[in-house]
């Protein structure tokens, strides 16, 4: 009685001999190094008819928006370069008197051992400098060199938070006087795990570099776009006005 029953399969594909068959798999096809050379050579081609292009708007229109690329490009590379701040420890800060701040600024002055912070910023040596120059010393001279304008306030406050120092005083030379404490106790771990090493330090600040002038190549490209569009509205009004003048003369 079996037989004479007839079995209908859903949602089963069967090959020719009535076995299921099992899904297939699409392969991605491999570029062949030829094809990724042709591939190259389009694009070069293109960019070089853009920025060979007899029209001005073009020629701006596509270095900018390479150079856009390259800002997004660099934004995102800045942002492995964040590292995460660590819970902020409790601690007390020591209130000074002004007389004694007055003695330690006069004594912090005439020492002439000082920790550089160069173009790295604030890293894990700085602030490990700072501590070895605390075991023999009250003070620390922080030289910030070279510093934007402003750029020493800020500084001052990240070492303050990382070394747990006092600041004393801001020289208009873009020093600064470090007051180590009269409780200070040096820390186990004198390098902070919340800051840049130094070549991690080093490829931050060529990032940075080169997104600043980027920036300001992008801008100063929007300028002349924006220069160009004007000149091309005021030649076309010209021409109207022209026009129109002939116009009137002929009538």
């Amino acid at each position: 009685m079996d037989d004479d029953v007839i079995r209908f399969s859903v949602n089963k594909s069967s090959d020719k001999n009535g076995s299921p068959r099992k899904g297939r798999t699409t392969k991605r096809v491999k570029m062949s190094k030829k094809a990724k050379l042709n591939e190259l050579r389009f694009y070069r081609l293109k960019a070089k008819k853009k920025m060979n292009s007899p029209n001005p708007e073009v020629r701006i229109r596509y270095k900018l928006e390479k150079a856009k690329r390259k800002e997004a490009w660099l934004i995102e590379k800045l942002r492995k370069y964040e590292v995460p701040m660590a819970p902020a420890e409790a601690y007390d800060p020591e209130i000074l008197t002004e007389e004694e701040r007055h003695y330690l600024k006069r004594t912090g002055e005439k020492k002439k051992n000082y920790v550089p912070v160069g173009r790295r910023g604030v890293f894990g040596g700085v602030v490990l400098n700072m501590h070895l120059h605390w075991k023999k010393h009250e003070t620390v001279k922080v030289i910030c060199k070279p510093c934007k304008p402003g750029q020493v306030h800020e500084y001052a406050e990240e070492l303050a938070r990382l070394s747990k120092g006092i600041v004393i005083d801001i020289k208009p030379n873009n020093a600064i006087l470090f007051y180590r404490g009269k409780n200070y106790v040096q820390p186990t771990v004198m390098s902070p795990p919340d800051t840049l090493s130094k070549e991690k330090a080093l490829e931050k600040y060529r990032y940075e570099q080169s997104l600043e002038h980027t920036s300001q190549f992008i801008e100063k490209l929007e300028e002349e776009l924006e220069a160009y569009h004007k000149h091309v509205a005021d030649y076309k009004k010209s021409k109207d006005e022209a026009l129109h003048i002939d116009c009137k003369v002929t009538t």
